[in-house]
């Protein structure tokens, strides 16, 4: 980061201003799923605001003076970490520097579960989210970190946290049955950048990433090909696009299928770093996994079971 743009991030902090008082603890999260975790452990008690929202990729987000001061005007910062907001690193220092209490969510997660980021030697792949029992252990670190925010609602948390967590494990159970009946030679997800690695490894599905895992990678021409030669070999039937990552690889590929007599569809969107609208299914973390679960399944040729409030779409997690 430029010593310019260091020197911005300094003065936004010493102008940043409050907001508006909220009620109870006041929680800036930087994803979606990172703030829903929240909202749901938080109850009544909490009031959470999001800085990525949908479609926006966080990989690439630079943080905006109204970010900052919202960040120190917060009770409690929580973000996901592993390099997965780089640009907002800075910020965060700053902000812990100043007596905040900031909490890289993902880093509670132990170095065996954690897979590393080819492109970056040192550096683990930060999309833990996209395996539910990954995700269940950080939650309970975000509870940790919320009741040492506010110890006097500490129990009602740890009650609401214990609730979540049942519903993760059925969210959980729900993926794993509807990929497992997909055809084994078809359980190759091919996807427009590497997120979905906790979720092959997890549910047991091959994934190939266009991209690298960050979207700051370019995918090269020889990249492309090969994937082609996937598709066409194994005669993978679809491939998926993401919310909030350019589908033009994507495209690229079903473009060289085509070339070569093999029909590619697009399978339908994924939600990876970002959740969906606020307010619909796929707005909530478990309305997203269970969105990811079922698009996959379905255009591979799998069974999607039904299991009240996972995939009833009334469901949203709430």
């Amino acid at each position: 980061m430029s010593a310019s743009v260091l020197r911005f991030i300094a003065c936004l902090m010493l102008l940043a201003t409050a907001v508006p008082a909220m009620a109870g603890l006041k929680i800036v999260a930087t994803t979606g799923m990172v703030g829903d975790v929240a909202a749901q452990i938080g109850g009544e008690h909490a009031t959470v605001t999001t800085l990525c929202g949908e479609g926006v990729d966080p990989h690439l987000y630079t943080p905006r003076a109204s970010d900052v001061r919202r960040i120190m005007a917060a009770d409690l910062v929580l973000y996901n970490g592993l390099m997965l907001e780089g640009r907002m690193d800075e910020v965060f220092k700053r902000a812990a520097e100043q007596g905040k209490l900031v909490r890289p969510v993902a880093e509670v997660l132990k170095k065996e579960i954690l897979l590393a980021d080819p492109e970056h030697e040192g550096h683990p792949d930060p999309h833990v989210w996209m395996d539910v029992r990954a995700w269940m252990q950080v939650a309970d670190g975000i509870t940790k970190s919320m009741c040492e925010a506010d110890p006097a609602n500490c129990a009602a948390y740890q009650a609401n946290a214990k609730v979540y967590k049942r519903k993760l494990d059925v969210l959980d159970n729900f993926v794993r049955n509807s990929l497992r009946s997909v055809p084994r030679n078809r359980r190759v997800l091919v996807t427009a950048h590497d997120a979905f690695s906790y979720f092959g490894r997890a549910y047991n599905i091959e994934v190939i990433g266009v991209q690298g895992i960050s979207t700051e990678s370019e995918a090269g021409l020889a990249d492309v090909n090969g994937l082609v030669d996937i598709l066409v070999e194994q005669k993978i039937p679809a491939v998926f696009v993401e919310s909030s990552v350019s589908d033009k690889y994507v495209r690229a590929l079903i473009e060289g299928a085509a070339a070569r007599g093999h029909t590619v569809t697009v399978g339908g969107e994924l939600f990876s770093d970002a959740m969906g609208k606020p307010g619909t299914r796929e707005g909530t973390y478990m309305g997203m996994m269970a969105h990811n679960g079922e698009t996959i399944t379905k255009a591979l040729g799998g069974i999607v079971p039904f299991v009240a409030g996972v995939n009833d779409h009334d469901a949203t997690g709430h």
